[in-house]
């Protein structure tokens, strides 16, 4: 199956999900915005300037696409000064200001509950049966948890970038650009792994020696031995394989995953102690990812239009990797999950 996404801003839609309500009083102004055609590093440009705030003094809990519409909270320390008219963000068919309210702290990254994606594949080509089947399936089943291509930048530029950074002994840069090349290097190791267990079989099950995780949680424990019980909680959907986002820490895999994994790594051992070298802490992501409230209907015009809910972190594309071979419509194929 074959689909085009983005034919236009409004085919991808994504809208944060803070999960809790600002208390009403504090220094921090709270904005719900929306943008289109925007990325957020845009967004907090234009809040800087209207505010006369410096960019660390302003708080986002998520970074989202710029090819389409999307809505996110951005929080301001204003710490006593004068609050500007908000609505002079607004630009039509840019920038509109849904809310503003006053909280006691800044917003941090990654604290919002979830994103609601609206998605619409257009110019479907293949089996229309088979794709229904594969809807199913992956509404109950999960797909596997990948960092989705905006990790490595657009044809895998930023990841290129990050090699190169690394081969070349890691030169100082600021703050922010250092960890987007971490994270993209963090990235590749994490879904180099996972392919492997999508290869044997086994992303979506647990093995003697795993990590397990809850669903909806940071939560996780060591699986010496699977038993019945856990079978049955992976079958529910509330407990996943984790798999490591590389860095120094306690390792909770048994013996014959650390064996397996360090197979798995080998040709990437300079980069595994690169990372480790570079300060990183050892954390676990969930090998599989469940979209919650999944839900699709196919549309007069034949496109397919798509509905669910991701927790922070995870990525729509993803998703859609399941589903068919897309494209993006102004002529971008999407890269390899490796």
């Amino acid at each position: 199956m074959s689909a085009f996404i983005r034919s236009t801003p409004e085919d991808f839609v994504v809208r944060e999900q803070l999960g809790f309500e600002a208390d009403g009083s504090g220094e921090h102004v709270f904005l719900h915005l929306q943008k289109r055609g925007l990325n957020t590093q845009d967004l907090l440009q234009r809040v800087s300037a209207l505010s006369g705030i410096h960019l660390r003094d302003i708080g986002y809990s998520g970074l989202k696409d710029r090819r389409a519409i999307t809505s996110q909270w951005v929080s301001v320390r204003m710490a006593g000064k004068p609050e500007p008219d908000w609505q002079r963000l607004a630009v039509p068919g840019e920038v509109e200001v849904l809310d503003c309210r006053r909280h006691s702290r800044k917003l941090k990254r990654g604290v919002h509950r979830s994103n609601r994606f609206e998605l619409r594949l257009r110019r479907l080509e293949g089996d229309i049966d088979a794709l229904q089947v594969r809807l199913q399936q992956l509404s109950q089943q999960g797909v596997p948890n990948y960092f989705g291509e905006q990790r490595f930048g657009h044809g895998g530029a930023t990841l290129a970038q990050a090699r190169q950074w690394q081969e070349r002994g890691a030169r100082k840069l600021s703050h922010s650009k250092r960890g987007l090349l971490l994270s993209a290097l963090r990235g590749h190791l994490f879904n180099r792994l996972l392919a492997q267990r999508v290869e044997e079989g086994s992303w979506n099950r647990l093995l003697p020696g795993d990590v397990g995780m809850l669903q909806g949680s940071r939560s996780l424990f060591s699986c010496p031995e699977v038993t019945a019980e856990l079978v049955a909680r992976v079958a529910a959907g509330d407990v996943h394989p984790g798999l490591p986002l590389w860095g120094r820490g306690e390792v909770l895999q048994g013996e014959a995953r650390l064996i397996r994994q360090e197979t798995i790594l080998a040709p990437e051992a300079v980069l595994c102690r690169f990372l480790e070298e570079a300060g990183l802490t050892l954390a676990y992501r969930p090998a599989r990812l469940l979209a919650d409230d999944f839900c699709w209907r196919f549309c007069d015009d034949g496109a397919l239009l798509l509905g669910f809910s991701l927790p922070p972190g995870s990525y729509a594309t993803a998703v859609l990797a399941e589903l068919a071979d897309y494209r993006e419509a102004h002529g971008e194929s999407r890269n390899s999950s490796e």
